[in-house]
C-alpha cells in the first residue's frame, strides 16, 4: 500500500470525497512528538499502515474504542480474518496480504511503545467519532464525526466509504472536546465505565504475526474444507429433544460415522425440507433413517415410510404395535406407517404391509415421508390418459406427488437409495423435485435454507452435458478425471 499523501484543504467537512478526507487531515495536522487522542469504534491494521510516518512519530495515542463488542470479539477470535483489526470491507491485494506479517508486527511493536487503549464496557452507548491532535507547541486540532479509524473510513482506500465529518477550528470547541474526551478516559462521566482493553488488542495483533507450526496450518486448512461439512453434523442446529435422541436405543446401536450422517440428516431435513442418504450398500442406511425417524417422532411428527415390497421386513420388524420378537428396539415404540411403492398403484383394497384400507386412507397426512430405494421413483412417468385428454390412472410418481408431497400439510422427505443416479442426472433432478415440491428454483437466493442454484434442472442438465462430452473424450484418452472436476467447477462458479 502506498503512504497516505494529501494537499491542504480549506474545507471543513470531511466526506472521503469532493471535501477531502479524514486521512487527509490527520496527514496534514499530526507533527512529530505530538499527542493524539482518538474515539473509535474500529480500528485495522491497515489504516496504521497509511499513517505510518505519521504515527510512529508521535510522542502519545490515547485510543478510546466506543463500542466493546468490537473488543469481545477480538478477545475470542482464533481467526483474524473475521475481525477489524486485520481490515474493514477492504478486498487487501494478495501481495499485501503476505506483507500482513510484517506490517502486524511494527504496528503492535508501535502500540506497546507508544498507545493506550480502552473501551466502553457499556455496548451501542458512544456513537461520536472524534480525531484529536495536540501538537508540541500546544496548537490543537480536531475532526468528529462519523469517520471509523480503517482505511476506508478515513478515505485512504480505492472505495472509501461517505463519511460526514466537520473539522473544529474554535479555540472553545478544541478545548471542550479535549476535555470531554479526558472525562470520558478517566471515567469522570456518571453512568459512564470504560476499561484498560491494550493486552487484549495486542494478544489479538500477534495472532497476525505470529509462526504458526505446520500441523496449524493443516489442521486449519481441513477445518475451511470442511467448515461446511461439520457445521452440518454439529448437534447445536438440533432442538432440544437431541438429548432423548442420544438415549435411545437406535442411536446407542449406530458406529460414529452413522451418527455424524444422522445429524448432517436432519439438519438438512430441518434447513432443506429433505435430504438423500446415498451411503453404499451395506452402512446401514435404514438405521440411520431408524434413528432420523426417532427424532422426528420425539417432535410428534406422523411419518410414511414407502418401502418395496421384497424390503417389508426390514421395516415392519421395528414397529412397536407388531410386536415383533425380532425387533431389537422395542424400547424406542417406533410408531411410524408402512405402505408398499405398488400401494401408490392402488386405490382400494388392504395393504399387507400394515392392513391399511385404501379407499379411505388419507395420503396427506403425514409430515415425513420416508422413501427407501427412492431411484425407483427417478422417472417422473405421466399417467394414463383417455381420447379427451382425461387422467384414467395416475402413475407412482404422479400419485407420491400430488398425494403426499402436495396434499395435505407441508412434508419432509428423507430419500433412501445406494444409486440416486441410474443412468442419467435427471433421475436425481426426479428426487428432488420431492424435496422442492416440484419447485424448480426452491434454492435461489442467499437466504437461509438457500443454497444460490437459480436452477436445479439447469444445473444438473448443464453438468450431465459436460460429464457426456467428458466421457467421450475419455474414450479417447483425451481427457482425465481431473478436466472433469475443472469443468465440473467452472459449471458451478457460473451457475451459483
Amino acid at each position: 500500500m502506498k503512504e497516505a499523501t494529501t494537499k491542504k484543504n480549506i474545507k471543513s467537512i470531511r466526506d472521503n470525497f469532493s471535501n477531502g478526507s479524514v486521512g487527509e487531515f490527520l496527514v496534514d495536522n499530526i507533527e512529530n512528538n505530538s499527542n493524539l487522542s482518538f474515539v473509535t469504534a474500529y480500528f485495522t491494521i491497515y489504516a496504521y499502515e497509511k499513517l505510518k510516518p505519521q504515527l510512529d512519530n508521535v510522542n502519545s495515542l490515547r485510543l478510546l474504542f466506543g463500542e466493546p463488542r468490537f473488543i469481545k470479539s477480538v478477545a475470542s477470535s482464533t481467526d483474524a480474518k473475521n475481525y477489524q483489526i486485520e481490515d474493514d470491507k477492504l478486498v487487501i491485494p494478495v501481495e499485501n496480504r503476505l506483507q500482513q506479517k510484517v506490517l502486524a508486527k511494527q504496528c503492535a511493536n508501535w502500540i506497546r511503545e507508544k498507545v493506550e487503549i480502552k473501551s466502553m464496557v457499556r455496548p451501542d452507548f458512544l456513537h461520536g467519532k472524534l480525531y484529536h491532535i495536540e501538537k508540541p507547541n500546544g496548537v490543537e486540532d480536531a475532526v468528529t464525526g462519523s469517520s471509523n479509524f480503517t482505511v476506508n473510513g478515513l478515505g485512504l482506500g480505492s472505495r472509501p466509504n461517505i463519511e460526514l465529518n466537520l473539522v473544529v477550528n474554535d479555540r472553545r470547541d478544541l478545548s471542550d472536546l479535549k476535555e470531554w474526551f479526558d472525562k470520558l478516559w478517566n471515567n469522570e462521566m456518571e453512568d459512564v465505565e470504560v476499561e484498560d482493553v491494550k493486552d487484549q488488542v495486542l494478544k489479538y495483533i500477534e495472532l497476525l504475526h505470529r509462526d504458526n507450526s505446520p500441523e496449524f496450518v493443516y489442521y486449519k486448512t481441513l477445518f475451511h474444507i470442511f467448515e461446511q461439512y461439520l457445521n452440518e453434523t454439529d448437534a447445536s442446529g438440533l432442538s432440544d429433544i437431541k438429548a432423548n435422541l442420544y438415549d435411545s436405543e437406535i442411536w446407542k446401536t449406530l458406529f460414529t460415522f452413522q451418527q455424524h450422517g444422522v445429524r448432517g440428516a436432519i439438519n438438512k431435513i430441518l434447513k432443506y425440507n429433505g435430504c438423500i442418504i446415498a451411503d453404499s450398500v451395506g452402512l446401514g442406511k435404514t438405521y440411520e433413517a431408524l434413528a432420523v425417524i426417532k427424532y422426528f417422532e420425539m417432535l410428534n411428527y406422523r411419518i410414511l415410510v414407502l418401502t418395496p415390497k421384497k424390503l417389508r421386513d426390514n421395516w415392519t420388524v421395528y414397529q412397536a404395535h407388531k410386536g415383533h420378537t425380532l425387533n431389537p428396539f422395542p424400547k424406542d415404540r417406533f410408531s411410524y406407517t408402512v405402505m408398499y411403492h405398488t400401494d401408490l398403484s392402488r386405490e382400494k383394497g388392504f395393504t399387507e404391509a400394515d392392513n391399511i384400507d385404501l379407499s379411505n386412507f388419507n395420503w396427506g397426512a403425514y409430515d415425513l415421508v420416508v422413501i427407501d430405494e427412492s431411484h425407483n421413483f427417478r422417472n417422473n412417468k405421466k399417467g394414463k390418459k383417455d381420447e379427451e385428454g382425461n387422467t384414467i390412472r395416475r402413475s407412482r410418481y404422479e400419485r407420491l406427488m400430488q398425494d403426499i408431497i402436495l396434499g395435505g400439510k407441508k412434508t419432509k422427505v428423507l430419500l433412501l437409495s445406494a444409486t440416486p443416479v441410474n443412468n442419467e442426472l435427471k433421475d436425481l433432478r426426479n428426487q428432488l423435485m420431492y424435496i422442492t415440491a416440484e419447485n424448480d428454483n426452491a434454492f435461489a437466493g442467499e437466504d437461509e435454507g438457500k443454497l444460490g442454484i437459480e436452477s436445479i434442472a439447469e444445473l444438473l442438465k448443464q453438468s450431465q452435458l459436460r460429464f457426456t462430452n467428458w466421457a467421450k473424450a475419455r474414450m479417447k484418452e483425451e481427457r482425465t478425471t481431473r478436466d472433469l472436476l475443472n469443468d465440473l467447477n467452472r459449471l458451478t462458479n457460473l451457475l451459483l
